[in-house]
């Protein structure tokens, strides 16, 4: 399998209301957060990429802003404009 396929089956395995990092697909994968991150910008809409947070829980700037609206939507759990990634990597499937 190519790393675009490991990402995109990674990311698809995050449920609604999840989040994970960069880094936490790639320590999954066998990768870096920067090729996941190059990975991830060569998939189609088709895969929920805003399920894929900076560390920090930042939500990703791309697709016009729209992360945060979506996860917001997903009853992901935030704390202000960032993803409250100890509470959303519990609930991740592992």
């Amino acid at each position: 399998m190519s790393i675009i396929e490991d990402v995109r089956e990674a990311v698809i395995a995050i449920p609604a209301g999840a989040a994970a990092s960069y880094g936490d697909i790639g320590r999954r994968i066998g990768a870096g957060p920067r090729q996941v991150g190059r990975a991830m910008s060569l998939l189609g809409d088709s895969v929920p990429w805003w399920r894929v947070v900076h560390a920090d829980g930042t939500p990703a700037s791309c697709h016009g802003g729209r992360a945060p609206g979506l996860l917001n939507d997903e009853g992901t759990p935030m704390v202000g404009a960032r993803v409250d990634m100890k509470r959303a990597r519990q609930r991740r499937v592992p």
